[in-house]
């Protein structure tokens, strides 16, 4: 499996900046032709490192209430179910999940109190403590740098490596570290899906 190269950075840092941008301005400034860069943003959304092309926002614009910080500190065991809860929040913009069990994610509660958007969200009883501050401003600026393409095997976790391979099952996207965790995965995967439909 092949990973990605300074060229696919420079197309993942003009597509992050303005995702809107054509094939043809991104190969100008690439030294790529347009259809070299449509096949390679073909394979960055085929390896799943380009998910979709989304909406930048400027906020400033909008009256949707004033935005503010939440942390929540949870319980390791429910730290899934809640981050969960929390991002289907039509209120929540960003979430983050720290390693010591805390949720952090900024949202607009529309003139609401911030516990009753929680209390909407999520089980309350779940948090351990929260803290609530107003911000003065936001912004999203994802960058790419040097950053390497190392999804971890669904299978025995390790780095997937260009000796890897993909597979798409059902729709969904799996990567491998090798053919062996591939085949492993793909026949425990056909069996629950024949023990489902018996």
């Amino acid at each position: 499996m092949r990973g990605i190269d300074d060229t696919d950075r420079e197309i993942l840092a003009i597509l992050a900046d303005d995702a809107r941008r054509s094939y043809r301005a991104i190969a100008d400034e690439v030294d790529l032709s347009p259809p070299a860069v449509s096949d390679r943003v073909d394979r960055l959304r085929e390896l799943g490192v380009i998910r979709g092309f989304t909406l930048d926002l400027d906020r400033s614009l909008l009256d949707d209430g004033s935005p503010v910080l939440v942390e929540l500190h949870v319980r390791p065991t429910t730290l899934d179910d809640v981050r969960a809860d929390v991002e289907a929040a039509p209120a929540t913009e960003h979430v983050f999940t720290t390693a010591d069990a805390r949720i952090v994610f900024d949202a607009r509660p529309d003139g609401r109190d911030v516990r009753e958007l929680l209390a909407e969200a999520i089980d309350l009883d779940e948090i351990r403590e929260y803290d609530v501050r107003p911000l003065s401003s936001t912004s999203w600026t994802p960058q790419i740098g040097d950053a390497a393409f190392a999804p971890e095997c669904v299978e025995c976790d390790n780095t997937v490596d260009e000796e890897g391979t993909t597979a798409c099952l059902d729709g969904d996207r799996y990567h491998f570290c090798c053919s062996s965790c591939e085949a492993q995965f793909t026949e425990r995967y056909e069996a629950l899906r024949e023990g489902a439909a018996d």
